[in-house]
């Protein structure tokens, strides 16, 4: 398939700068799959299409003050680290700017000498690999220095660091939020529960490669890069009781899609456990666990439409989406909804 089959028009006012007052307050686009119908709703609403026994899955995923900026020790010059992927032993992958002068074995500090690091390695995509060193508690530093890792589309300072969290975020590792989790308040999770719809907790730490643009014209030649997950017994068991009684397992964003899809056998059953996904989904895939798909509006020619378009019709999503744009619907991270039943 072309990369430009994934095109729309999206005017520049309609991509969200900043998180709504209260997170459900959202809108919502109803999909009905079966029947081709759409219906506009308010993020809140989304409890009606629940049933009792469907499973609910979530990522709780933590994103980190990813966003470091510093200054060479030899020069003086300003440097931004993105940090990327925890290699373990202080060591993290990491997308630098400028990149030219971050060469292996430059040394930067942060904070006014509170954290350094050194350029170890030049890995994939000109990423870095950068030891670091510093005396403390890794997260106090990183609270401390570290800035939350806004998307470039959003140009607006964020006021509050929670607010680019889901509020059942718990485990530390991404460089970007699981967006479609961001509508979600405690007391619409409690409704859900009350509803005795089954609720899962998946892990998948955000990297930046899902985002990162599509540069092949055929879309298949496209490689993804790898995230780390983590699927416990717990909802590895929920999610396939949930499936063997007759509930609809419903995947709160992509991370989770490509989570369940990566620990899936060909039964549709949750294999527990750690490991890394490059999975890539697109038009032709076939789903083995996800019934319904509650995610956002994504940026055109993105890996994350294609899996959008992959699980309903690559034409009616356009479609939807051009419906999205003639309503105003808000788009991108802080943006509005759509529910595919």
């Amino acid at each position: 398939m072309d990369l430009h089959d994934f095109y729309y028009d999206l005017p520049k006012e309609l991509i969200a700068q900043d998180p709504l007052l209260k997170r459900s307050d959202s809108r919502l686009m109803v999909i009905d799959r079966k029947n081709d119908t759409i219906s506009h709703k308010k993020f809140s609403d989304m409890i009606e299409y629940l049933n009792e026994g469907d499973c609910l899955v979530l990522n709780d995923t933590k994103v980190i003050p990813a966003r470091l900026f510093g200054v060479k020790e030899d020069t003086g010059a300003a440097v931004e680290v993105l940090l990327l992927k925890n290699k373990g032993d202080n060591v993290w992958e990491a997308l630098v700017k400028p990149g030219k002068k971050m060469k292996v074995g430059a040394n930067v500090s942060f904070g006014d000498g509170i954290l350094k690091g050194e350029v170890t390695d030049v890995v994939e995509d000109g990423n870095r690999l950068i030891k670091f060193s510093y005396d403390g508690i890794w997260e106090e530093i990183l609270d401390k220095i570290g800035q939350m890792p806004l998307p470039p589309y959003i140009t607006h300072s964020l006021a509050d660091k929670d607010r680019y969290q889901t509020v059942y975020a718990k485990y530390s590792g991404s460089a970007a939020a699981p967006t479609a989790g961001l509508h979600f308040t405690d007391e619409l999770l409690e409704r859900i529960e009350a509803k005795k719809v089954n609720i899962a907790k998946l892990t998948l730490h955000v990297g930046l490669g899902t985002f990162r643009p599509v540069k092949v014209e055929k879309i298949e030649e496209h490689h993804m890069h790898s995230e780390y997950y983590h699927i416990s017994e717990e909802a590895a068991e929920t999610i396939n009781n949930a499936k063997k009684n007759g509930g609809r397992i419903i995947s709160v964003g992509t991370t989770s899609t490509r989570t369940m899809e990566s620990a899936a056998d060909e039964n549709g059953h949750i294999n527990p456990g750690s490991g890394w996904t490059d999975i890539f989904i697109y038009p032709g895939y076939r789903f083995k666990i996800v019934d319904s798909l509650i995610t956002n509006f994504h940026l055109p020619e993105s890996t994350l439409i294609m899996l959008v378009s992959a699980f309903y019709d690559r034409e009616k999503v356009l479609e939807a989406y051009k419906t999205a744009v003639e309503e105003r619907y808000r788009f991108f991270s802080f943006g509005d909804a759509m529910f595919l039943l």
